[in-house]
């Protein structure tokens, strides 16, 4: 029997993208209810050369692949919700450019939002002490963050999302128990995974508080600048402690650690319905390879790949 594959997922648009060491794949379900797949080989550039797997910068190399895919599965899975045909692979280099727009435009914004504006709103508190600083602007991340994520929940597409970020969840529970990937199966879990994107957030927050601490309060533009190169560094910290805390979960001291990221899946992965568990299911098996050939309800996406 093969081994267990480290696999992991996010939501899309009506679908679930799953990633395994070998092959990245997303299953979206159309308009007309058949299931649309693209499922393609990829391999992590963290296991294409040794130095990028070391520890700390396979966190910052990984956190890079994960939203350019995750770009690129959202993208796709737009074009087959809304069933538009944009012919994908005549268009290839123009959608290339328009991806890399969209990734360096998508981290602008997160980098203002929740790096840039925290440390504005503190500096007007006129705070002298460095540690003070550190300590109000990094609750006012956290602040600024759980606002963000209350304030998106009340948008009707955006449930939709969630609902599938806990299928994503529960179908990854059942392939991790052992047991035969099936809806019925994958309902008897929990929608909240502690390998979860949402977790890995919370933990940036909260190591970003300790890295800057070391920093002291910034003073001049330069000092800005300084904390902006250091964000690879804490999201490398923070994916290692997932990592850590992922091998180590029945301890109760990292049961402690990871019980926050938990709590806030109650907002970004919610219960999904049976249709919703067959999609991600679809997108499981396909990132383990199955061939999907012969299932008429399900149609190959033979597009350039993701």
């Amino acid at each position: 029997m093969r081994p267990k594959q480290n696999v992991g997922g996010q939501a899309v648009i009506e679908g679930v993208m799953m990633r395994s060491p070998e092959r990245v794949s997303v299953a979206v379900r159309r308009s007309d209810g058949k299931i649309v797949l693209k499922n393609d080989p990829y391999v992590s550039y963290t296991r294409r050369h040794k130095f990028w797997n070391l520890p700390i910068i396979r966190g910052a190399v990984i956190l890079i692949e994960s939203m350019v895919l995750g770009i690129r599965a959202l993208t796709f899975s737009g074009d087959v919700a809304i069933e538009v045909d944009d012919h994908r692979a005549s268009n290839q280099k123009s959608n290339s450019i328009w991806l890399g727009f969209t990734v360096v435009f998508s981290l602008a914004i997160g980098l203002l939002l929740f790096f840039y504006l925290p440390l504005v709103l503190t500096e007007m508190m006129g705070l002298k002490s460095g540690f003070a600083f550190n300590l109000v602007d990094g609750a006012l991340r956290l602040v600024i963050f759980l606002l963000y994520l209350f304030t998106i929940t009340m948008m009707k597409d955006i449930k939709r999302v969630f609902q599938y970020h806990g299928a994503e969840h529960k179908s990854i529970f059942t392939y991790e128990a052992d047991q035969q990937l099936t809806v019925e199966n994958s309902k008897k879990f929990k929608p909240f995974h502690p390998r979860c994107g949402t977790s890995f957030l919370i933990m940036v927050l909260i190591i970003s508080v300790v890295v800057f601490m070391f920093l002291g309060k910034p003073d001049t533009i330069a000092d800005r600048f300084i904390r902006l190169a250091f964000v690879p560094l804490i999201g490398g910290i923070s994916y290692e402690i997932i990592k850590l805390s992922d091998k180590r979960i029945n301890n109760p001291f990292v049961r402690l650690f990871i019980t926050p990221g938990l709590w806030l899946q109650k907002i970004t992965a919610l219960e999904p319905d049976e249709s919703m568990l067959e999609v991600a299911i679809v997108a499981l098996e396909g990132s383990l390879g199955k061939d999907f050939s012969d299932n008429p309800n399900i149609i190959i996406d033979k597009s350039h790949k993701l």
